[in-house]
C-alpha cells in the first residue's frame, strides 16, 4: 500500500476511530518466531502436510519443512495464485496444520478459519497471525500504518466462545491463535452478536483473558 493511501487512512482514523491512546508493551524481538515455533508443532506432531493463507514472498512458506505443503496468494509466493475463497471452494486436501496470515480484516480472517476448518484433520491445529496488536492504530481498519495487525484478533475472540474449539493464543511473534477441534477448556463468555464493533480499549484491558494467553514453554503441553 502507497504511503498516500496510509496517510489518508490515518486520518480517517484519527477523524472517526477510536481516541484510546494507551499501548501494550510487548517486545516481540524478545519472543519466538512463528517459523520456529511452527516448525517444532510439525516436527513434535509428526504432520505430513501444510497449507498458509497468504505467503508474502515466501517469508515463511519456503522454509517450512514437510513432506506436502500449499501455499496460497492472490499476489506472490505461494504454490497457488488465487485467493483464500477461490482456493477453498475448489479444495479437496485434509491438513494436518493450517497457519492463516492472508487478508487482516474480520470478515475476511472469520471466513479463513472456517474455511479451514472444513479441511482440517481431527487432529490437526489452526494458527493465526497477528493476534496480539500493541495500540489502536496497529489494527484499525482500513489500514493506516506499515506495522500493522488489522482486526484478526476479533475473529479469534468469536471463536473463543464457541463450544467446540479450543483455542489458545501462544505470546509470540504477534501473538499466534492456535485452534483445535476439541472441547473449549476455557470458553470465553461473551453476549456480543457483532464482533466486529469489539474495540481495542477491550482488547487493551482484557487481553489476556480474550485471548487465552500462554507462554511459548506450554505449547506442547496443549497439543498433547
Amino acid at each position: 500500500m502507497n504511503k498516500i493511501k496510509l496517510r489518508t487512512n490515518r486520518i480517517f482514523n484519527y477523524l472517526f476511530g477510536e481516541k484510546f491512546k494507551k499501548k501494550l508493551n510487548y517486545d516481540w524481538e524478545k519472543y519466538p518466531t512463528r517459523m520456529k515455533i511452527i516448525q517444532e508443532i510439525i516436527e513434535y506432531k509428526k504432520y505430513k502436510n501444510y497449507l498458509e493463507i497468504g505467503c508474502d514472498n515466501d517469508a515463511l512458506f519456503s522454509k517450512i519443512k514437510i513432506d506436502f505443503k500449499i501455499g496460497v496468494d492472490p499476489v506472490s509466493g505461494g504454490t497457488v495464485r488465487t485467493t483464500s475463497d477461490d482456493f477453498f471452494k475448489k479444495n479437496k486436501y485434509i491438513f494436518d496444520i493450517i497457519f492463516i496470515d492472508g487478508l487482516h480484516h474480520y470478515e475476511q480472517v472469520k471466513k479463513d478459519i472456517n474455511n479451514s476448518l472444513d479441511c482440517l484433520d481431527k487432529n490437526g491445529i489452526i494458527i493465526l497471525h497477528d493476534c496480539i496488536p500493541k495500540n489502536y492504530l496497529e489494527q484499525a481498519v482500513p489500514r493506516s500504518q506499515f506495522l500493522w495487525t488489522g482486526d484478526v484478533w476479533k475473529a479469534f475472540v468469536e471463536i473463543r466462545t464457541k463450544e467446540n474449539f479450543n483455542s489458545y493464543t501462544c505470546l509470540a511473534d504477534k501473538g499466534l491463535g492456535i485452534i483445535m477441534k476439541a472441547k473449549n477448556k476455557n470458553k470465553l463468555n461473551l453476549n456480543i452478536k457483532n464482533y466486529k464493533k469489539l474495540k481495542f480499549e477491550d482488547f487493551y484491558y482484557k487481553h489476556k483473558t480474550m485471548m487465552n494467553l500462554i507462554e511459548y514453554s506450554e505449547v506442547k503441553k496443549i497439543l498433547e
